[in-house]
């Protein structure tokens, strides 16, 4: 069997972990790391968090703990199986190997049992199907380990019933494609067909557990072929993108855009052909009211706010920020030129600091206009003369304008 020496394992066992382990062995109860971290410590990466799982019922692991006198955290996650006990400042989510009795799609009823493979078996992805025991040992029942070696996503077992316990697995599959293939259009033709035979079972699933895994797809490698494939096995209606999806300016913008480090919406506008299709998009996953704000601005914007000709192509994009009034104008307008694959005026954009315009209502009391309304005008007028000089005009230059005007 393979054992696992990496810094990055070696690392996790902190005065937290060596506690939990000392106290499942004293027990006799078998404790491994789980799922999406054995991937990435596999993969030479440090875990964000790390799933245990346990052969100990939830029962078991209460007893043990407050016995010890180690705080468990009240979670909701005891049904499933998950207890949460905090040691050292660390939590320890810990769940018991389980199996899916029944499952709408959606939410499964499950049972504890202490077989290993059983509770791989009802695992999404074989990447994210293995255990890794705290002495290092893989455990792995679907060649998981051959398949993330050679870059492969496949479902654990057969694709269709893996979806049909859980629909949003299609939308991790496009995720960790993204995340793990080297090359677009590597996949078994049966994954594909199980996709499209069941993508209508996304339909019932709630807007934001699928906002949560687009956004992730939008940000990953081969966005563009994802997308598209979501078009060809049906699945772009039941997640709330439009039925006539702009996928040429799609292409155009995902391999502009790569290296500017857009968020999700401002890759995602690009299919859009209109504010219909925000609208609908907000109805369907509950997007949050900054994304649907910056998506109604991008549809509205991007055509007609562009580079200018001549030496300052940044002046219609700060003369559309001086003139407006609204709260972080200045983020949406770096999100636009990040659409536009505008990478130079986008470094310059964001190291321009806003100049403030030098002229106050007061100055112009001191030169003698005294009604609030002409003092209004004036300093309207001023503005415009400011704005035309490119905002260099100071207070002197422009006090001289009113002069003249």
């Amino acid at each position: 069997a393979m054992r696992l020496r990496a810094p990055q394992f070696r690392a996790l066992f902190t005065p937290g972990l060596r506690g939990v382990a000392e106290l499942f062995e004293k027990k006799n109860y078998e404790l491994r790391i789980a799922g999406g971290a054995v991937r990435d410590l596999l993969s030479g990466v440090t875990p964000q968090d790390i799933d245990f799982a346990t052969t100990a019922t939830p029962a078991e692991m209460k007893e043990m703990f407050t016995s010890a006198g180690v705080r468990l955290i009240n979670n909701k996650g005891e049904k499933h199986g998950t207890i949460t006990a905090r040691l050292h400042d660390q939590n320890f989510e810990i769940t018991t190997l389980r199996i899916d009795v029944v499952t709408d799609g959606r939410h499964a009823e499950v049972e504890f049992t202490t077989d290993w493979q059983k509770d791989a078996e009802r695992r999404d992805l074989t990447v994210n199907s293995m255990f890794l025991g705290l002495d290092g040992t893989l455990y792995d029942f679907f060649n998981g380990y051959e398949d993330l070696k050679s870059k492969k996503i496949r479902f654990v077992g057969k694709a269709s019933e893996r979806i049909q316990e859980d629909y949003l697995r299609i939308l991790r599959y496009f995720r960790f494609y993204g995340r793990i293939s080297e090359k677009p259009g590597d996949h078994e033709p049966n994954t594909l067909q199980a996709i499209k035979e069941n993508a209508k079972g996304l339909a019932g699933i709630s807007g934001e557990r699928i906002w949560v895994e687009l956004k992730k797809i939008l940000l990953g490698n081969h966005v563009n072929h994802l997308v598209q494939l979501m078009y060809e096995l049906d699945v772009a209606q039941y997640i709330g993108l439009p039925l006539d999806g702009n996928l040429e300016e799609f292409a155009r913008v995902t391999k502009d855009i790569q290296n500017l480090s857009p968020k999700p919406m401002t890759v995602l506008t690009s299919l859009f052909k209109g504010k219909d299709d925000v609208t609908n998009l907000d109805l369907r996953l509950k997007i949050s009211k900054e994304e649907k704000n910056l998506g109604l601005f991008l549809v509205k914007h991007r055509q007609e706010l562009t580079r200018a000709p001549g030496p300052e192509p940044l002046r219609p994009y700060q003369d559309f920020l001086m003139d407006s009034r609204e709260a972080n104008t200045n983020s949406k307008i770096f999100e636009l030129l990040k659409y536009q694959g505008e990478e130079q005026l986008l470094k310059e954009m964001q190291e321009w600091t806003v100049p403030s315009f030098p002229v106050s209502g007061h100055d112009l009391r001191k030169m003698g206009v005294s009604s609030g309304k002409e003092i209004g005008t004036a300093l309207q007028q001023l503005r415009d003369e400011w704005k035309k000089s490119g905002y260099h005009m100071d207070k002197e230059e422009l006090l001289s304008c009113l002069k003249k005007l």
